[in-house]
């Protein structure tokens, strides 16, 4: 999925805001949050998100419930790299999973768990969507 923030927003301006962020609150994690394409899901009212280090993925799909205003009867899920997290998950460990790695120069890097690059972009923000239907499938 192509990040509609990223689009919107300049790489040095989003770089800048995440490692201001990461100073003035290390145990929090930066995260976008945007409606998967073609679902039908309300559209969240805000995209970013600064969540405690501890806070599962279950409590943070409880979050955009809420802010998304879904009812208890219907699904949402959330995914990261087109990948469906454990619920138990918490975001620290996701946010560390999807690090890129420098190695030999700049601009070559290893990814630690996938080869997609929709996730926590060189920028630093952790980047996830959600949707109505499980489309992408679980780990």
């Amino acid at each position: 999925m192509r990040s509609k923030f990223k689009d919107e927003h300049p790489f040095e301006k989003r770089k800048g805001e995440a490692e201001r962020i990461r100073q003035k609150y290390p145990d929090r994690i930066p995260v976008i949050c945007e409606k998967a394409d073609r679902t039908d899901i309300p559209t969240i009212d805000k995209k970013k998100y600064l969540v405690p280090s501890d806070l599962t993925v279950g409590q943070f799909v409880y979050v955009i419930r809420k802010r998304i205003k879904l009812a208890p009867e219907k699904a949402i899920f959330i995914f990261v790299d087109e990948v469906l997290p454990p619920t138990a998950q918490l975001m620290s460990a996701i946010y560390d999973e999807h690090k890129c790695v420098p190695v030999l120069s700049f601009v070559s890097y290893v990814r630690l768990t996938s080869t997609h690059s929709s996730d926590r972009d060189e920028d630093g923000f952790l980047y996830v969507s959600y949707s109505g239907e499980n489309t992408f499938g679980s780990r």
